[in-house]
């Protein structure tokens, strides 16, 4: 639900709020760099928070758009590969 009035910002043909009033703009919740938008909730106990471009990122590394896509887990896992290379 958009708010009449609001500043709008098109991301993939959806009309959603600009939420970040930073200057400069943190990246919006399209561009690659998306992540690195400011934190402005954040519940650990819960394992979410919320980025000022409206993505939810998870605990767990997968993310929540705010248009409904989603960004599957991302981690790296450094011990297996630390094991391969082990003589």
């Amino acid at each position: 639900m958009l708010v009449k009035n609001a500043t709008q910002r098109k991301i993939n043909r959806i009309q959603v709020p600009v939420m970040c009033q930073h200057q400069p703009q943190c990246p919006p919740a399209n561009a690659v760099d998306h992540d690195a938008a400011c934190l402005v909730a954040f519940h650990p106990e819960q394992g979410w928070g919320l980025l000022c471009n409206g993505v939810v990122i998870f605990d767990d590394t997968g993310e929540l758009l705010p248009d409904g896509r989603t960004v599957p887990v991302h981690r790296v896992d450094y011990g297996r590969e630390a094991y391969g290379r082990a003589a």
